[in-house]
């Protein structure tokens, strides 16, 4: 019986050993991480800068999340599309978004509503929600 079960094992950590793509997973505590950075009002617009850091192992090649942004009463101002490009792994990047008809003093929240394009080397689709990681410098709140 223990020849039996060694045998098992044995085939078991050979097939791992001969696939290890199948099984490969990201580092632990890798993320792609998003930080509002700055809002500053400009006449009747609001420019947000985001400082975004791909955490994971590959670049991704496009990211466009679906925002929401949220009036300082908590009321749903409007839906948009926030292109942030190509983000490479591991190099800090910053990104600026012109929110026209609203200052920044009148937006309460953005919503991370979910994602609309990601495109990314060696990784799944999931690779720009997963492991997400938002926060905010300002007064506007950042969640997801």
């Amino acid at each position: 019986m223990k020849t039996l079960i060694l045998r098992y094992l044995l085939v078991g950590v050979t097939a791992l050993s001969l696939s290890p793509t199948a099984f490969a997973q990201e580092p632990a505590g890798a993320h792609l991480s998003m930080e509002l950075n700055a809002a500053q009002s400009e006449e009747q617009s609001c420019k947000l800068s985001f400082l975004v850091i791909n955490g994971r192992g590959s670049d991704i090649l496009k990211a466009v999340f679906e925002t929401v942004l949220f009036d300082a009463q908590g009321q749903v101002d409007r839906l948009t599309l926030f292109d942030f490009g190509a983000l490479p792994a591991g190099r800090p990047r910053v990104r600026q978004f012109v929110v026209s008809g609203t200052r920044c003093e009148y937006l309460g929240q953005i919503l991370f509503n979910g994602v609309n394009t990601c495109e990314a080397e060696d990784m799944d689709a999931t690779a720009c929600e997963s492991g997400l990681q938002l926060n905010s410098r300002t007064t506007i709140k950042v969640t997801g």
